[in-house]
Formats: C-alpha cells, sequence, structure tokens
C-alpha cells in the first residue's frame, strides 16, 4: 500500500509550548499544574470539563425544582445575619414570578454583606435544595447587576476538575488562553481526509471548541452523558491512540527472535497421557494454538484467560515440556507464596514421572535449598522453575530459559515481567511469554487493552464440576449460617467466612474479620477456627491458609486475601459478608474457592440492607450465572475498566474522554483505523499515540 508522507503539524509546534507563556503562569502556578501532568498546550486543551453551567437563560425561581441547577434573577427583599451556631447570611430575592428563593452563605465578608442591600438586583447561580424556608441555594456563584444590565451567557459555561491551589476561574482562564492558541484545523488533524469523511464525525479543532466552549442550544443531556459528536470524535482518537500504543509494542517484541521450539512434542503426549482426566475441548484448542506460537522463530505474547478451575495450569504444563523437549528451561511465575506452591505441587506430581526436574525458588528457600535451587537453573539441571517475585532476583541465573509464565498477570507490574523475561533474553533472542489470568477479560476491553496479545479463552469447565448454589440473604439471617456452618462442618465438609475490613469501622457497615473470627469462635466452640487477613505477616498467613488446605480447620474467616490462592476440593460454603461491596469479579473469584470437589457447594451473599439498585443488579448477576465471561461484560458495563486491567496497560484505565463501556461501539471503527494507519501512515500513528499517551508508551514487549 502506498505510504502517505506529511509534514509536521502546527498541532506539535504550538501544542508542546510551555504553559509558562501564557499570562498568569508563573513558578508557583506551573508547579500547580504539574502536579496534575498539565505541561503544555496541549495537555490544557485536552483537560476537558467534567460538567456544565447553564447560565444562557434565567429561570423563573417558581419553577425550580430541588437537586437541579440553575441560573435566576432576583431584587433582594431581605438580608439576616445569624450567629447561633456558626456565622451565617441569609438573603431571600424574589423574581416577577412573586416567589422568593433564599441564598445561604456560611463563609462571607462585611463587603458582600453590604452588597446585599435590599432593592439591589442579583444574579446567582447554584443547586436548589429544601430549605427550612422554602427553596434555597447554598454558596452560591453570583453577580450583583447594573440598571441597565440584562445580557445572558452565549455559551454553556464549562467546569473542570479541581486542581488544588488553583481557583476554577483561574484555571477556566488559563484554559480560554490555550483554546485562543488553537491551530486551524487542517493543521491540527491527524487523521487523513478520507478517513474524516468515512466517520462523519466533527473536525478535531471543531469537536475542541465545542466540548470546552458548547453553544447555549448543545444537547446537555449528551455532553454530560458523554455521548454528544464532539465528544465521540475526541474519544475516538484516543482510543485509537492507546490502541496504536499497544500495536507499535506488539510490532517492537516481533522485530526480536525467539527459539522456535518445534520438536515432536513427544513429552507433552506422554502428560497427556499420564494425566488421571482427559483434557477439554477448550484446552485442546488453546494448547494448539500456544503450540503454534512457539514453533515460530519470533516471541509469542499470548494470554490464556479462562475461569477459575478450568485447566489453565494444564495448557501452562504442555507448553513448558514443549520447551523441556527442545532442551531449554521453562519458567512459571505466580504473585503468592501459596499459589506459586501449588503450581509447584501440580508440576512436580505430573512432570517429575517424566524424569523432569522441577526447581522451587521463592522467599521461604533459604540457605543451602536457595543455593541448590540456584546451582541447578543456573546449570540447566533444572528444567522447569516455579516461584514467585524471587526468580526476578539478581542473583537467578538461567541456563537457557525459552519460554516464560506468569499467572494471574495482572498482580504483577510491567516491570517484574519484564525482568523475568529479561532473564533468558540473548544477543540473538528472547523467551516467549506465556500470561494467565482467572479474571476473564469481556471481549470489547481484550480488543482495545490487550491489542498487543494474542488472547485465548478456556472458556469450558472440565465435565464433572457442579455448579455453586448462590444465594444473596440479609445480614439479619446471621443466625441461620452460624447453624449452617455447624451442619456443614460436623458433616466433615469445609468453610470460608469472608469479610471485608481486617478492622471495625464507624464509616462503613461492616463486619471486620477480626471480630467475626471471634464471634464465630464463641458461637461455634467446638469448630477449629482459622483468621487470616492482609496485615498478618506472611508467615503466620501461610501457616493458617496451609492448615486449611490439609484439614486441620473447619473454617477460614477471611478477607478477600482469598480471592486467588488455596485450592480445597473439601471446602463447600462460601460466606461473603457485605457481598454489596465488592464488585463482580472479585465476587466471582470468591466463589470459584469452592465447588472444586464433588460435594454440592453453595455461595451466600450475605448483604446489609437497603441495597443500591446497582449492588442489587450485582447480587442478581451472580444469582443467575456462573459464566465468569458472561460476569466479566456484565461488571465492564456496571464499574467501567478500571480494576479489570492492573497495572500493565500504559494509561489504560485512566483515559481522559473516552469510555470503555460507553465507547465499546468504537472499537471495531479503531481497529480498522489502526490497521489504514499502520500500513499507510506510521508517522501518523506515532504523532496520534504522542498526543494522548505520551512517554507512557515506553514498555515495548511488556
Amino acid at each position: 500500500m502506498p505510504r502517505v508522507a506529511r509534514p509536521a503539524p502546527a498541532f506539535a509546534a504550538v501544542g508542546d509550548t510551555p504553559l509558562a507563556a501564557l499570562a498568569g503562569v508563573g513558578p508557583r502556578v506551573a508547579e500547580k499544574l504539574a502536579a496534575r501532568g498539565l505541561l503544555t498546550l496541549q495537555d490544557l486543551w485536552l483537560q476537558l470539563p467534567r460538567q456544565y453551567e447553564d447560565r444562557t437563560r434565567i429561570s423563573p425561581i417558581r419553577s425550580l425544582q430541588p437537586g437541579a441547577a440553575a441560573q435566576v434573577e432576583g431584587v433582594v427583599e431581605a438580608v439576616e445575619r445569624g450567629f447561633r451556631y456558626r456565622p451565617v447570611l441569609r438573603v431571600a430575592i424574589s423574581d416577577e414570578s412573586r416567589a422568593t428563593l433564599v441564598l445561604r452563605f456560611f463563609h462571607f465578608r462585611a463587603t458582600q454583606v453590604a452588597q446585599f442591600a435590599p432593592g439591589v438586583r442579583v444574579r446567582c447561580y447554584g443547586t436548589l435544595r429544601a430549605g427550612q424556608h422554602g427553596l434555597e441555594i447554598v454558596h452560591p456563584s453570583y453577580r450583583v447587576l447594573d440598571a441597565d444590565e440584562h445580557a445572558l451567557g452565549e455559551q454553556l459555561d464549562p467546569v473542570y476538575p479541581a486542581i488544588e491551589g488553583l481557583g476554577p476561574v483561574s484555571l477556566r482562564r488559563l484554559i480560554a488562553q490555550a483554546l485562543d492558541r488553537l491551530p486551524e484545523a487542517e493543521a491540527l488533524e491527524l487523521l487523513p481526509a478520507p478517513m474524516r469523511t468515512s466517520l462523519a464525525l466533527p473536525s478535531l479543532r471543531e469537536a475542541l471548541l465545542t466540548v470546552h466552549r458548547p453553544p447555549r442550544d448543545a444537547d446537555v443531556g449528551a455532553l454530560l452523558a458523554g455521548t454528544h459528536p464532539a465528544q465521540q470524535r475526541l474519544a475516538l482518537e484516543e482510543l485509537l491512540a492507546h490502541h496504536l500504543s499497544l500495536r507499535r509494542q506488539r510490532i517492537a517484541l516481533q522485530r526480536d527472535r525467539a527459539a522456535m521450539l518445534a520438536g515432536p512434542g513427544v513429552l507433552a503426549q506422554r502428560l497427556r497421557e499420564a494425566l488421571p482426566f482427559a483434557l477439554t475441548g477448550a484446552q485442546q484448542r488453546v494448547f494448539a494454538q500456544v503450540r503454534a506460537d512457539l514453533a515460530k522463530p519470533m516471541p509469542m505474547l499470548r494470554l490464556v484467560q479462562g475461569d477459575v478451575g478450568s485447566g489453565k495450569t494444564v495448557v501452562a504444563a504442555l507448553a513448558a515440556m514443549l520447551a523441556v523437549e527442545c532442551g531449554r528451561q521453562a519458567a512459571l511465575m505466580a504473585p503468592t507464596e501459596l499459589l506459586a506452591e501449588q503450581h509447584l505441587g501440580n508440576m512436580r506430581a505430573w512432570l517429575e514421572p517424566l524424569g523432569v526436574q522441577v526447581a522451587w525458588l521463592a522467599g521461604k528457600v533459604t540457605g543451602k535449598a536457595r543455593a541448590s535451587a540456584l546451582d541447578a537453573v543456573a546449570s540447566g539441571a533444572a528444567q522447569v522453575v516455579v516461584g514467585t517475585h524471587a526468580l526476578m532476583q539478581e542473583g537467578v541465573r538461567f541456563h537457557d530459559l525459552a519460554l516464560a509464565i506468569v499467572d494471574e498477570q495482572h498482580r504483577f507490574g510491567v516491570h517484574q515481567r519484564l525482568a523475568l523475561r529479561d532473564k533468558g533474553a540473548r544477543k540473538d533472542s528472547v523467551p516467549h511469554q506465556l500470561v494467565m489470568t482467572a479474571t476473564p477479560i469481556p471481549r470489547t476491553l481484550a480488543m482495545t487493552a490487550y491489542a498487543d496479545l494474542d488472547v485465548s479463552s478456556i472458556d469450558e469447565l472440565p465435565p464433572g464440576r457442579t455448579p455453586v448454589q448462590t444465594v444473596a440473604l440479609s445480614a439479619e439471617r446471621r443466625p441461620e449460617l452460624v447453624e449452617r456452618i455447624r451442619r456443614a462442618c460436623a458433616e466433615g465438609r469445609q468453610a470460608y467466612w469472608v469479610c471485608t475490613l481486617i478492622d471495625d469501622s464507624d464509616e462503613v457497615v461492616a463486619q471486620a474479620a477480626q471480630s467475626t473470627f471471634e464471634a464465630l469462635s464463641a458461637a461455634l466452640p467446638e469448630l477449629r477456627i482459622g483468621l487470616v487477613h492482609g496485615r498478618m505477616k506472611p508467615a503466620p498467613k501461610q501457616a493458617t491458609m496451609r492448615a486449611f488446605k490439609d484439614g486441620a480447620l473447619d473454617l477460614l474467616v477471611a478477607t478477600t486475601v482469598i480471592e486467588v490462592g488455596v485450592d480445597v476440593p473439601n471446602a463447600s460454603l462460601m460466606i461473603i459478608e457485605n457481598a454489596e461491596r465488592l464488585g463482580l469479579a472479585q465476587l466471582h473469584q470468591l466463589r470459584g474457592r469452592v465447588g472444586r470437589g464433588q460435594a454440592a457447594s453453595s455461595c451466600v451473599l450475605l448483604y446489609q440492607p437497603p441495597l443500591s439498585g446497582l449492588a442489587r443488579e450485582r447480587l442478581e448477576t451472580m444469582r443467575q450465572t456462573h459464566d465468569g465471561f458472561v460476569i466479566a461484560e456484565k461488571d465492564l458495563e456496571l464499574r467501567g475498566p478500571g480494576e479489570l486491567l492492573g497495572t500493565r496497560q500504559t494509561g489504560l484505565a485512566a483515559f481522559r474522554v473516552a469510555d470503555l463501556a460507553r465507547d465499546a461501539a468504537l472499537l471495531p471503527q479503531v481497529r480498522a483505523l489502526a490497521d489504514q494507519l499502520l500500513a499507510q501512515s506510521p508517522d501518523l500513528a506515532d504523532r496520534i499515540v504522542a498526543r494522548w499517551v505520551g512517554g507512557a508508551a515506553q514498555y515495548a514487549g511488556a
């Protein structure tokens, strides 16, 4: 395809102008702006309003409703100063509708009191609320009018996110100055004209001016909802920038070479035949995708996602066998010692009968055991290495690492995963990377957030897994649950009781883990009860969880630290306290701790009434489905992308304009535009990334 060459647009030159060039920006103001990441004119152009005030019209006082924001105009009828509890100034105004409105001030100066003389005409703006004497506005913005002053605003007034130490009027003035320096439309554009025409959206200049200075007839509802064409134009380019950034990382990674792990697969086949279960169709499909990647001379970067219990670890073990068969090493890193130890147990049980040596590296491995493990890793005697962050420590040397596997990848930062990959980097090659997550990623999110990854889904559970029965109960029914635990444990089963806080809080209605542990210990003296939470030191926490896994405890009271971790097939009852406070993904992960054995299992979502509409919808979703992918889509819809991504992505969870749930319909266009730009105008692709993402896109291959 032909490549389109264009001169560097004026946007870059003007947009990179430091804010010190604006009137009123001295060193102190510049420092306050810089603390919010605002350094250049471009940063102010993209600092968009969070809401708008409509000062283009006057609302009759008689028509006002509590909770609404409005601009009113009236004559001062009475002024009252009071000091009963604290100083207060009340000003009563009335208009031609013969209705009265009270303006209330708690912070005021004597000069303000003097301004509000009876008979003076004032114009004010604020949010109405019901007061003791009718409607009132607390601390309105206001102006005393001259006798012949009647002009109204021509456009909606933007309200920007607050910046500490800089008043809203000053910030508005600075952004207005920056907008006055916007280049003309053609100089500002980075999308080629044919693309813009096909989109039928406004130009970038028009979009920016509309969002910052909406005309008086603008659709305020659409602006507040983020669905106005001007905002959609900005969201599209921002989504495109992030998508291109990740695609660029992908391209950079694929310039590297990797070992072609293309053996006959004898070891992998022997492992499959030795397993006490048959692979599901989904596992076979995903392993085939991984095997095809590993046979290529470029590094694999694949995300394998699947529900708790779907069998991701087996796929990882099969992939490791392809590396071992070619005389290379594989490493598996997990975020917690308990989860890593669980993987170690599986790997040793599966691989050592095949003659494969598995090494263990974690913080608890010290002294001679650590020295021996390090020697085995460095010499190549250890063909598979399982561990925690300890795998990335400076003293760890691999003989020939060809495959790096990271479990629960969203719990690691960019640098941690790069550090593991770099352990196997040579002059001529880097290791393949396989990352796994038990938090299914919604398709819409994966299209944008994981554009640098090939995504595989294990969307089928092994046969024989009975769905966990899920019920929602009011906290008033706690005594019934205590008896239910007593019966379950008397039958030889185990239970979890999960709390959302460690200590009691007066501000949040929640039962803390500590007090719940004490109450349950008193109510169930015949049971062996353990307690784990995030503030415990690692050793006692691991010991308690191991005791529960080994059957030495009947009931485990815990905070959400157990969300990812211990596999206890005998645990058949999960109680989640204050379930209304948790997101869907977290609730689903916790529920996945039970239902791992043959016994019928239950999950009780204990909530504190009254429930908000959002909380009710979350709990109802949990009752209706066990499909992690359905739950992930609903979680994205209800909560947005925030916690679904972790720290891997380059600022993706902090979009300035875009919202992945709201703007999902734009994503097919984003992908098509990215394909065109990378093929025809790679220089423009780089400029779009620089405009929206800037230096954040520095982690090629992360």
